[in-house]
């Protein structure tokens, strides 16, 4: 018999009663029943009942043993009598006697419990992960987050793409985020950096000659937590395919988001091809590039309504600026002056002066805006809105770029409150036609928007005569359920197309030699058209296991400092270790309290 087991805690059945078995695992939980005692064996694939008698010579050793402990437990299997049989448990219907027991590691009083539901506050979660890996739930979210990779990988591979490995330490690239620098030894003053994402080497591949690359590829981010985003490192799907168009791109990951969401999700999910929008038409319908296609509120500018009306605060600053916009937030089935009235005191908790609404009742509209602006312009309104009794629509005025976020807070808010947002779906959308550049209104500087390795929609021809903030980029953004999953792009693959890109953005060509001369020269001798996305397994995961946060499908995240409360990072290190790397401190002075 093996020394540990011949089944594992969650195998045996009724036909195995009466035959000799061994379980190894740790004390779930322990019942006294007098004569006998009870103790649940747990393992990775679950519980079973194992009982030991008060004249067992083996029960003193046993009786004062904690749970979570580790213990080897040899004995008859026999059968529950039917008044004690669990049919929550496949186990239920057998137990196991505890003619021979081994104490394999006695566990110290617990920190926190395993079993049971109680909560615990991150701290003391993430200090005892270990243990808290071993509850039921974390347990399930793990083990779909293996599932979830290793159908990923498997249809990848199917659809013809092969797995690279691409280095940890590389060159600091501008992804948008601050990079992890790690100091050189061998080359005094010099660092590596942490990969954001494995962008340019993803390219080389193609450059390389091999036509389809995927990788589960682990990234590093200096930046700060968030629920949907982890500090320091997080997963996504990394892949790159050369000679393909945006339609390639989409038609190659589609079926394989779909696919692992109908595998491992309980909900319908969008079917292909998936519905596109462009990026500025996202923003005016729903206030944000991640839309939630659930929801089915749709904003529309009303700007003309105002304009000239006799509601001064918006026909005000229509006329002092032309950039103003006037956008209306339908709400049917909310036209109740209580509800609107939540909805004005939610938007001054936001920090806005109120949110301005209209609701309809006996075939007119109610409230200060409708009074003000008068019957023909309301009933127009109402009109070109498709509303009617019991309805309500909202108001947003301001400058768009302005505006926008607190616009998608009170759609998001609007379609919650009155139950309009379904839960049984998983909604894909591609976000399309991105702006290559913005302008920072605080410089006046045009700077990237997205990706900076993007081909821009007119290649060369439209860098060299279009008005820069015209220019859209072959950009794109998987959301699902208002998360984006992914960023992507036919990337730019011609040296002279990039030169000039940098170059509008305010990077001389010595600046784009010095930084990206790997992949520039690499372009100089044959780059295929390629392109690709990187959809992040981490949010995957999350959305599948119906977990509000991120760090709940992550068997070692950090916590939102940026801390690995575990292992004790980030921690100092020995002065020797610093002059071997030839590093010296500059401190922030910390301010002594008085």
């Amino acid at each position: 018999m093996h020394p540990y087991r011949t089944h594992t805690c969650g195998q045996l059945r009724v036909s195995d009663v009466d035959g000799q078995a061994r379980l190894s695992g740790w004390i779930h939980s322990k019942r006294d029943h007098g004569n006998l005692m009870f103790f649940d064996l747990r393992d990775e694939t679950g519980v079973t009942q194992c009982v030991i008698d008060v004249s067992s010579a083996r029960f003193a050793s046993v009786e004062n043993v904690r749970v979570e402990s580790v213990l080897t437990v040899t004995g008859k299997v026999i059968r529950r009598s039917d008044d004690t049989i669990n049919p929550g448990l496949p186990t239920g219907e057998i137990e196991l006697t505890m003619d021979e027991v081994v104490i394999e590691s006695a566990a110290d009083v617990l920190p926190m419990q395993v079993a049971g539901s109680e909560e615990y506050g991150e701290d003391i979660r993430l200090r005892h992960r270990y243990l808290d890996l071993r509850r039921d739930q974390m347990q399930k979210n793990i083990r779909l987050r293996n599932g979830v990779i290793s159908s990923i990988r498997r249809r990848m591979i199917e659809s013809g793409f092969m797995e690279f490995q691409t280095p940890i330490l590389t060159a600091s690239s501008p992804e948008g985020a601050r990079d992890y620098l790690v100091p050189s030894r061998q080359h005094p003053g010099k660092f590596y950096a942490l990969p954001q994402a494995p962008q340019q080497f993803k390219q080389l591949v193609m450059v390389a000659g091999f036509d389809k690359y995927f990788q589960i590829a682990p990234c590093f981010r200096d930046e700060d937590a968030r629920a949907d985003r982890s500090p320091g490192e997080f997963y996504q799907l990394d892949f790159e395919m050369a000679f393909v168009t945006q339609d390639d791109v989409f038609a190659a990951i589609e079926p394989v988001l779909v696919g692992v969401f109908e595998e491992f999700g309980d909900k319908k999910v969008t079917q292909t091809p998936f519905p596109r929008i462009a990026y500025k038409e996202s923003m005016r319908k729903y206030g944000s590039d991640k839309p939630d296609l659930r929801n089915p509120i749709e904003m529309s500018d009303v700007t003309d309504t105002f304009k000239g009306s006799n509601f001064k605060i918006f026909a005000g600053m229509i006329e002092a600026d032309d950039k103003v916009r006037v956008y209306a937030i339908p709400a049917a089935k909310g036209g109740s002056r209580a509800f609107c009235d939540r909805m004005n005191s939610w938007a001054q908790g936001e920090g806005q002066p109120g949110l301005g609404y209209i609701f309809f009742r006996d075939g007119e509209g109610a409230g200060p805006i409708a009074t003000n602006i008068g019957e023909e312009r309301t009933t127009a309104l109402r009109e070109s809105l498709g509303l009617g009794d019991g309805d309500a629509v909202f108001f947003a005025c301001g400058v768009p770029k302005v505006f926008a976020s607190f616009a998608a807070a009170a759609r998001t808010k609007i379609g919650t409150d009155l139950e309009m947002i379904p839960k049984g779906e998983f909604k894909f959308c591609w976000i399309v036609d991105y702006p290559m550049y913005e302008m920072d209104e605080d410089t006046g500087k045009i700077e990237f928007s997205h990706n900076p390795f993007s081909m821009p929609q007119g290649g060369l021809e439209v860098l060299e005569n279009a008005d820069p903030l015209d220019i859209l980029a072959w950009q794109y953004d998987i959301v699902c359920n208002g998360i984006e999953l992914s960023s992507g792009a036919i990337r730019n693959h011609r040296p002279d197309i990039m030169i000039k890109a940098f170059e509008i953005a305010g990077y001389g060509q010595n600046v784009v030699e010095e930084k990206f001369g790997g992949l520039l020269n690499a372009f100089r001798y044959g780059a295929p058209p390629h392109g690709g996305s990187a959809p992040g397994i981490d949010r995957i995961v999350m959305m599948l296991a119906d977990e509000p946060n991120i760090r709940e499908v992550i068997a070692f995240p950090m916590n939102q400092q940026a801390q690995d409360l575990l292992m004790g990072a980030p921690a100092e290190v020995e002065p020797e270790r610093l002059k071997e790397l030839h590093l010296t401190l500059n401190l922030p002075k910390v301010k002594k309290p008085d």
